[in-house]
């Protein structure tokens, strides 16, 4: 096992409750895996449409716009809807703002969208490519980031500050804070942070027994178990996770695939009973720079390589290897950062060239650019989209 003693230590020492915080939500009305999740597109079926969500993360006001799918993988504009918050951004980022995976994520019809400017989540109910603003709430703590959602829990990692995870019980497209869900990462950041000591991803793990958070330049994960009610222990669980950990994703019940940006490679990792995450075989390097962003597609798991503007492939053999299959699947030429995926389609948000392509993912894992879309805001003097997701 891959465990990072001392920094854990110093982490341990800094880590407290950040406190409850007002129970009132800012809102605009009432509302209304594995699960569905955005990051799980597991199957190549294309035979339904469906829609794409791109967070435009704007300073002056963060919005949504909305792409109608047809079954093709084709996007067309359908719309653009206000979240009630602010756009935001890390110091010192590259081409990514919120440096960042999964600020905008969707759900059994809801879409969750981080105004990091403003300190808010925004809760969208999803008919098709329209979109009703459900509520806005305070996110709790500052510079919130990324967003993880799993039936009835959300929790939201927050990056500004100390860094907090807060959780959140959903009933009927609304959000309500669970006391004992609030946890500082102990980070010791500024607000804006930095890029690179800004923490990355939440997600919940398939059996809703722990909450995982990556940390970047820490080289850490923290696990935090969940209680009954969606409390979260005092103390996480932290593990060493490679250099740089960003991105990640689960390919079974209990195994997660992380990439290393500061290394150039994927890994994969078992998490234990107690939160602990062990290492399983060598990490795999794909020859480029800067993966951050990972998508399951089917068999097949994306990597987005934002130094290098290329997509890599990989898949865990029929031998639970972890192994590389195409190094270049795609050269975007625009920035890569984050990716989603519909009915088989890969999408790409390209910061630099202030666009999103949609890929077919074809059977041996190579991929076929099917359609782009312009006039998305491009990343400019350190902010510019961030976030995308689809039904």
């Amino acid at each position: 096992m891959k465990r990072s003693v001392a920094v854990a230590a110093a982490l341990l020492a800094g880590l407290t409750s950040v406190g409850s915080i007002p129970g009132a939500a800012f809102a605009d009305g009432g509302g209304p895996g594995y699960n569905h999740d955005d990051r799980d597109g597991r199957g190549n079926h294309h035979d339904d449409e469906g829609a794409v969500f791109v967070q435009t993360n704007k300073a002056e006001g963060n919005t949504i716009k909305v792409y109608d799918r047809d079954e093709d993988g084709r996007l067309t504009k359908a719309g653009e809807y206000e979240t009630g918050g602010l756009g935001g951004f890390t110091i010192g980022a590259p081409g990514d703002a919120l440096a960042s995976q999964g600020s905008l994520t969707y759900h059994r019809g809801l879409l969750f969208a981080v105004n990091a400017g403003s300190n808010t989540v925004t809760v969208f109910g999803v008919d098709g490519t329209k979109l009703r603003k459900l509520q806005v709430i305070w996110s709790g703590g500052l510079l919130p980031v990324s967003v993880t959602v799993r039936d009835n829990l959300v929790y939201v990692l927050n990056a500004g500050g100390e860094g907090s995870v807060q959780g959140f019980e959903l009933h009927k497209g609304r959000l309500s804070p669970i006391r004992g869900a609030n946890r500082s990462l102990g980070l010791h950041n500024g607000n804006p942070p930095a890029f690179m000591t800004a923490p990355a991803q939440v997600k919940i793990d398939p059996d809703r027994e722990f909450v995982l958070v990556t940390t970047k330049a820490a080289n850490v994960m923290f696990s935090f178990e969940i209680g009954r009610d969606g409390e979260l222990a005092r103390h996480p669980v932290i593990s060493d996770a490679g250099s740089v950990p960003f991105g990640f994703t689960f390919d079974t019940e209990d195994t997660l695939l992380v990439t290393e940006s500061g290394s150039n490679e994927v890994s994969r990792f078992e998490l234990e009973e107690d939160g602990a995450l062990d290492q399983i075989g060598p990490s795999v390097p794909n020859g480029q720079q800067a993966p951050c962003w990972i998508q399951r597609v089917g068999d097949y798991f994306y990597v987005a390589n934002a130094g290098s503007s290329t997509i890599s492939a990989y898949r865990v053999n029929d031998h639970g290897k972890l192994e590389l299959v195409k190094a270049v699947a795609a050269d975007t030429g625009g920035g890569s950062i984050d990716l989603t995926a519909s009915d088989g389609f890969l999408y790409v948000q390209n910061a630099a060239a202030g666009n999103v392509q949609g890929y077919e993912v074809n059977k041996d894992g190579s991929l076929t650019l099917v359609t782009t879309v312009e006039g998305l805001p491009k990343f400019a003097d350190g902010i510019g989209m961030e976030g995308i997701a689809a039904s």
